[in-house]
């Protein structure tokens, strides 16, 4: 397992709040993530990771703080120009038609074409080219890129979307929750595919609720809880428990366990 590159981050957010009227969804909350390295944001439900997450995407206006990205100051309009510098997010929903083909689904939105005119068309053998070569690189043989989405895995249908966004130049991938509702093995080929980009040079930030998960891949760890950053650590620095803890609320949840009897 890789420890944290050494590379300058190419995403950094500095005391970053949000503002919903007089509701604080993000109180000061700092974060960055290098190219290769695998950034765990962790934290249960309520804890801010998805408006945090749609800060850096492009979706939410910090109400206060600052970007950077590629050591330049940024503000994004939308998701779009977010897409566009090279932050890609992947969501629970994965934004797939079911019924459509594995390639089609991969390049909707980007459709390659040949012909002018009345007479362009979508590039058929082009896409189907491209979609089978890279769901090999991240270890996915699929039937045939006329396979419908439908039919793959819940772990599969990750794995094409990720291989989606890094195939259309993300520098940063956000992904949300990937693992939430997928079984062992689903999720193992999911984390080896999050390996497989981090080692491509990708930076990714894997936002989590489950320990095990963000330990088996991450290089390193941060907790959020209501609104603000309780720690961050590196791999080595930080056990399972520790981090379960922190994410637990730490002295919360021990006098949790001790009114409990150690039960929880």
């Amino acid at each position: 397992m890789n420890t944290r590159t050494t590379h300058e981050p190419i995403l950094h957010m500095e005391n970053i709040e949000k503002h919903f009227g007089n509701v604080i969804a993000l109180a000061g909350v700092s974060f960055d993530v290098a190219p290769g390295e695998c950034h765990c944001l962790l934290g249960d439900n309520g804890a801010g990771k998805s408006t945090f997450i749609k800060t850096m995407s492009g979706v939410h206006k910090p109400t206060a703080g600052s970007i950077h990205f590629q050591g330049r100051p940024m503000s994004f309009d939308s998701p779009r120009d977010a897409m566009e510098a090279g932050i890609a997010t992947v969501y629970q929903d994965l934004a797939m038609i079911p019924l459509m083909s594995v390639a089609r689904n991969f390049f909707m939105g980007r459709e390659p074409t040949v012909g002018w005119g009345p007479l362009k068309r979508f590039d058929t053998e082009t896409a189907n080219r491209v979609t089978m070569e890279e769901m090999r690189r991240l270890g996915i043989n699929l039937r045939g890129p006329d396979q419908a989405v439908g039919t793959l895995s819940g772990g599969e249908r990750q794995t094409v979307a990720i291989a989606r966004a890094v195939y259309f130049g993300a520098k940063v991938l956000i992904l949300d929750e990937p693992t939430s509702a997928l079984g062992v093995r689903q999720t193992a080929n999911v984390l080896a595919t999050i390996d497989k980009v981090r080692k491509q040079g990708v930076a990714v930030v894997f936002i989590t609720h489950n320990v095990r998960h963000a330990m088996a891949v991450g290089d390193r760890f941060t907790v959020l809880n209501r609104g603000k950053t309780l720690g961050t650590a590196q791999r080595g620095q930080i056990t399972p428990d520790e981090l379960q803890d922190l994410m637990a609320g730490g002295q919360e949840m021990a006098e949790l366990e001790g009114s409990l009897g150690g039960t929880v």
